[in-house]
């Protein structure tokens, strides 16, 4: 009976620490599996992710990158435009003295200027001192008046012909420049006035060198 009892005791206690050691080795594994799924899982990192959370990645790169080249863009463009803003003012003002300078000569072509003047006065005192006292009338009014008369005549064909070339290439400048820049009507309204000026006072000179137009008075016989 004694030795029964004791091998019924023997019996539960190893089964007792069977069953400790299961748990302990039970309990043990649960957490192993877990601590080995979390490593596993942050060492796969991305590639480990979603679908969606990969494609939200891609469109915040693409994003990120075409907002990039639209800045680059913008500012290359900005650089453009300040370039050609530059240029085209400064063409402009060229374009516009020169419109200008055309005009004041073809007011100056319409009388010959003081310029005119003098080459007139010269005229008539050569004229004096080279004309002898036995010349006929009319050779003396050609040489005291005609000639003074013709050389004020030149030079105000000159200061004409001046204005009609000057008008003439601020006008044509704008088909040799950068295309799509239009002149300034302003400028193209000087220029044509220069034109016009030069024209008329072209053809006033020349019909007055040429005694077509105030001839000399013929000396009565």
């Amino acid at each position: 009976m004694g030795t029964k009892t004791d091998d019924a005791a023997g019996a539960k206690g190893a089964a007792g620490t069977e069953a400790e050691a299961d748990e302990v080795t039970g309990a043990g594994k649960p957490g192993t599996v877990d601590v080995t799924k979390s490593d596993a899982a942050d060492a796969a990192g991305p590639e480990g992710a979603t679908p969606e959370a990969e494609a939200t990645t891609k469109n915040d790169t693409a994003d990120d990158a075409e907002h990039d080249e639209t800045s680059d863009a913008e500012a290359d463009a900005e650089a453009d435009a300040d370039v050609t803003a530059r240029t085209a003012g400064s063409t402009g003002v060229g374009q516009g003295a020169a419109a200008v300078v055309s005009a004041a000569l073809g007011v100056i072509g319409l009388s010959g200027g003081w310029l005119g003047t003098i080459a007139g006065a010269r005229s008539n005192i050569m004229g004096q001192l080279e004309t002898k006292q036995s010349a006929s009338v009319s050779d003396q009014l050609q040489a005291m008046y005609g000639d003074s008369w013709q050389a004020t005549a030149l030079i105000a064909g000159f200061f004409a012909a001046a204005a009609l070339v000057v008008g003439f290439l601020v006008l044509v400048r704008p088909a040799f420049g950068a295309p799509g820049k239009e002149q300034a009507p302003w400028i193209k309204s000087v220029a044509w006035a220069g034109v016009a000026l030069g024209v008329i006072g072209l053809i006033l000179a020349v019909a007055k060198y040429s005694d077509l137009l105030l001839g000399l008075p013929s000396a009565p016989s």
